[in-house]
C-alpha cells in the first residue's frame, strides 16, 4: 500500500485515515521522513512541533 502523509499533523500512513489526528486530510506528494521516538527529548521534535512518536514528512505539498 501507498505511503501517504497527513496534511495537519505529517504523520506518515498507510491507511486511509490519519491514527494520530483522525482526519482524512491525506497527500501523496511529500518529501523527506523524521523518525521520532522520543519525542519529549528530541530537539528536532520540538523545533517541528512533534509530540508523538512516529515516521513524519518533513514536507506535505497539495
Amino acid at each position: 500500500m501507498k505511503k501517504k502523509a497527513c496534511r495537519n499533523c505529517r504523520l506518515i500512513t498507510t491507511t486511509k485515515l490519519c491514527p494520530n489526528c483522525k482526519t482524512s486530510s491525506l497527500s501523496d506528494d511529500w518529501v523527506g521522513e523524521l523518525i521520532i521516538v522520543y519525542p519529549d527529548k528530541s530537539k528536532i521534535a520540538k523545533i517541528a512541533n512533534i509530540t508523538k512518536p512516529g515516521k513524519y514528512a518533513i514536507l506535505v505539498r497539495g
